[in-house]
């Protein structure tokens, strides 16, 4: 949150490694310069999308309804969208609007009240959780912890969660612990995982990289469809400059991406089309940059498109204009 830094500071002190690597004066640095003190290195903060080529829709929702665990409240009502291949399509919203209710219904983690959804042209509404994975389905979700890792196990077996029933890393019922290896050893590399080793438990890694190894599971697959829940939630700006660019690595691959994040300019930033939900609706659909409107998208997001309620001027009787 540099922003809010510049809002409060009067110097700003960057620590790294257990090191302070710079002081600077608000007015005399900028967001790059932090950054690239943060890291070690220059980071590049604007995502550079480059130009989306979708294809025919990959995941279409259509009048869907899904219960909240909240006294059995409908948390999403009647949504409909798609998202298409080779295209990142943003769901922006105030948190606690309906977004984790619909996340958890497209994987299967939570069943849907009414409604449809199709993956590559299956229904896949009564799948559950492998049946949508075998079908082309990632997902990373907000909560690392509790959905994205067994925290008690090495790297080694988070880093085949989603498939190490599957060859080279088993044969039958019979387990590949070198294939599993030399994976593990290739994907820490490859998303540079900050770690000790291979076969230290999920659980011991900071944040950050418990978010890394997730991201190295779901990405390395070969995909139709991805769910990115909160992508970047606690990461330091070279760990969201590296998830940023394997996102549109991704959707330029082909894969159809729903990106949900409580941070309006990372739905800016990613997003080829964004769905602004409130109140567990869908209030608007809208082209992302450059035509995306920043306060636009922001005001649906705090009242859903309905014009505020003003204030009695002096003398009135007191009622609502």
């Amino acid at each position: 949150f540099l922003d809010q830094v510049y809002q409060i500071a009067d110097r700003i002190t960057v620590i790294r490694h257990g090191e302070v690597v710079g002081t600077r004066e608000p007015s005399k640095t900028d967001e790059d310069d932090l950054a690239a003190l943060m890291v070690g290195r220059e980071v590049q903060l604007a995502v550079d999308r480059g130009v989306s080529h979708p294809g025919e829709p990959v995941l279409s929702v259509e009048s869907l309804t899904v219960r909240s665990d909240r006294g059995g409240q409908e948390s999403v009502r009647n949504v409909s969208f798609n998202v298409r291949a080779g295209e990142i399509l943003g769901i922006a919203g105030v948190a606690g609007n309906g977004q984790d209710e619909l996340v958890e219904a497209i994987t299967g983690l939570r069943r849907s009240n009414g409604g449809t959804i199709t993956l590559a042209g299956q229904n896949i509404g009564n799948w559950d959780v492998r049946e949508r994975r075998e079908h082309g389905l990632g997902y990373v979700p907000g909560d690392r912890q509790k959905y994205g890792l067994v925290l008690g196990f090495p790297l080694t077996d988070n880093l085949v969660l989603t498939q190490y029933y599957h060859r080279p890393f088993a044969r039958g019922v019979q387990r590949e612990d070198a294939a599993i290896e030399k994976w593990a050893q290739e994907k820490i590399k490859e998303f540079d995982v900050r770690t000790p080793s291979s076969t230290v438990a999920g659980g011991t890694l900071s944040g950050g990289n418990q978010h890394k190894v997730i991201i190295a599971r779901e990405f390395s697959r070969d995909l139709k469809f991805l769910v990115l829940d909160q992508p970047t939630r606690g990461l330091d700006v070279g760990s969201i400059e590296f998830i940023h660019k394997q996102a549109i690595q991704k959707r330029n691959a082909g894969t159809g991406i729903l990106l949900v994040s409580a941070e309006l300019d990372e739905i800016l930033e990613l997003s080829d089309r964004i769905a602004v939900m409130y109140r567990g609706e869908i209030v608007a659909l809208v082209e992302g940059r450059p035509t995306a409107n920043k306060e636009e998208i922001g005001l649906l997001m705090a009242t859903g498109g309905r014009a505020p309620a003003k204030a009695p001027s002096n003398g009135s009787s007191g009622q609502t204009v």
